[in-house]
């Protein structure tokens, strides 16, 4: 059964709103739902929502403007990384041949690396078709560049022949290049296909530990002055890591669907091991790009989706330096005393650590060591007996905090303070996408198609977000205020009054001669003098 065209053009600014900032590929369809276009992002939300920008239909050329004309509908499909994305679009593009796409509609596949291994001499060779031959294959890879030369990495480094075919020729048995550790000429065939075993763990991304390798080789020759050959030893990390990384291979029946909340709590859930699915999570995320402003950032994810309202940020007061694991340590102790803490008792929850080190901090006078799921009650029971509209803040069913053991061990030390045994808590680690438990030596790796770990990664890349943000304000803000610096008569003291009484420059730009002039410490003349300089700058 045909499924009946819509009469209006829906409104697609609303679902655009809720697109993740995520790379991806998006599809768009036409009113008889046909696929029209295929695009690849690295931000969804941003390159999507400039299709429905009114100043980008009136800009665009005449093609543009009829492929926005002609959208009435879109989806998405979000990956890890922009090289996913440049796969799966080829990949979707051959396979629906959108009628507003030109690249990719050609013959032209991304580069495979091809292994014989039923031959005596197995060779790695590259080639853009996939057979069903026997042989084994690696790839595809958006980046051909960073593979030729990875390739010339396995000649010099395994030893493994790289072009040309059947057994070695004369001058190849021969040849220096294949010295790793000896000759052709010297090895048996069982020797040689040790090697071959060898490069083909590091092209499937068993690489870590030969990375690593070049690491401290780059730091060596930094350290000897040698910064031609750290250079190139570090494009060739570049190289390596590009080829190496791990991808998934798109089929038709394996396309990485949008966001589901629901289901991602739930596997969420049940990956952690969980009562059940976290309905409230909050995520803690440090900023310290320079040490002028330490910064943090809590988002807050209701039902799997941002809660905005309930969003904090912090600013960093007892720790000195870039100390992510204080600063962690800091920002949780904060956020759940105040939570905790009766209002009457508000003044005493916010004594500084001595040392972030096993400090000692007596809690006894402000906190039972009560469990969770009481202390949550008496929360609920304080609200209901406060008088008057008040935010709904509660305990979260689960605590993200951005980092591995470090930032987690910190974090349980405050929440172990607190009395919060019982609050589920996890790290996630950028690298590798790690998750560390308490109590768990070895972190939880999940595959990465998984909805849990795409939920994880939602959060925490929210989280990193508003802490950037919030870092950037600050420095915008000290920026404006550092202007006060060149004004002649103004001291530190006069500066500080003045943005203590309007804020911002921006504020003291637009107040009165008059107005200035009551500020403590500035008089009419000098404030005369401030609104001259600030015209001027």
């Amino acid at each position: 059964m045909t499924q009946p065209v819509p009469k209006e053009k829906p409104d697609l600014r609303k679902k655009v709103h809720d697109l993740p900032h995520k790379p991806g590929v998006y599809l768009m369809r036409d009113r008889f739902n046909r696929v029209i276009y295929v695009g690849k992002a690295r931000d969804l939300h941003k390159r999507v929502g400039s299709y429905f920008m009114p100043s980008r239909q009136m800009s665009a050329d005449p093609k543009t403007r009829a492929l926005i004309d002609s959208i009435w509908e879109f989806e998405i499909h979000t990956v890890k990384s922009e090289p996913e994305a440049l796969l799966l679009e080829g990949k979707l593009i051959k396979e629906f041949r959108p009628k507003y796409n030109i690249s990719f509609r050609d013959d032209k596949r991304f580069l495979m690396v091809k292994v014989e291994e039923q031959e005596p001499w197995p060779r790695f060779r590259l080639t853009r078709l996939k057979k069903d031959d026997g042989a084994r294959y690696f790839g595809p890879f958006a980046h051909s560049g960073a593979l030729r030369k990875t390739i010339g990495f396995l000649r010099k480094k395994f030893g493994v022949l790289t072009f040309g075919r059947g057994t070695p020729t004369e001058r190849e048995l021969k040849s220096s290049t294949y010295q790793v550790p000896m000759k052709l000429a010297d090895i048996t065939e069982e020797q040689y296909r040790e090697r071959v075993s060898q490069a083909c763990e590091f092209l499937d991304g068993q690489s870590r530990e030969m990375l690593s390798q070049l690491e401290d080789e780059m730091r060596e020759a930094a350290a000897k002055l040698d910064f031609e050959r750290a250079a190139m030893i570090r494009n060739m990390l570049d190289d390596l890591r590009t080829t190496t990384k791990n991808m998934r291979r798109f089929t038709r029946h394996s396309l990485p669907s949008g966001i589901d909340p629901a289901a991602d709590l739930l596997a969420l859930a049940d990956a952690l091991g969980l009562p059940g699915p976290p309905r409230i999570m909050e995520c803690f995320d440090i900023s310290n790009i320079s040490t002028t402003h330490i910064v943090a950032s809590m988002v807050n994810f209701k039902e799997g989706v941002p809660d905005k309202a309930n969003y904090r940020r912090f600013r960093i007061k007892t720790v000195e330096g870039q100390n992510d694991f204080a600063s962690m340590a800091e920002v949780v102790r904060r956020r759940y005393t105040r939570l905790l803490t009766p209002p009457e008792k508000e003044a005493l929850k916010a004594e500084p650590h001595p040392s972030i080190e096993e400090a000692t901090i007596d809690y006894t006078g402000d906190f039972t060591q009560e469990p969770v799921v009481e202390a949550g009650k008496r929360i609920e029971r304080k609200k209901l007996q406060d008088s008057g509209p008040s935010p709904q803040v509660s305990l979260p069913d689960l605590i993200i905090v951005d980092g591995g053991k470090g930032q987690l061990a910190f974090a349980c030390k405050e929440l172990q303070r607190l009395g919060l045994y019982d609050l589920p808590i996890v790290g996630l680690a950028k690298e590798f996408e790690e998750i560390y438990r308490p109590g768990r030596p070895l972190p939880l790796r999940l595959p990465e198609d998984s909805g849990a770990l795409r939920l994880l990664q939602r959060i925490r890349d929210e989280a990193h977000r508003f802490a950037n943000t919030y870092h950037q304000l600050l420095m915008k803000r000290r920026i404006a205020e550092s202007i006060l610096d060149d004004c002649q008569g103004v001291s530190e003291a006069r500066k500080k009054a003045l943005l203590r009484k309007f804020g911002s420059v921006a504020r003291i730009r637009r107040a009165a001669v008059e107005d200035i002039a009551t500020t403590e410490g500035i008089g009419p003349r000098l404030a005369e003098q401030i609104v001259a300089f600030l015209k001027r700058n």
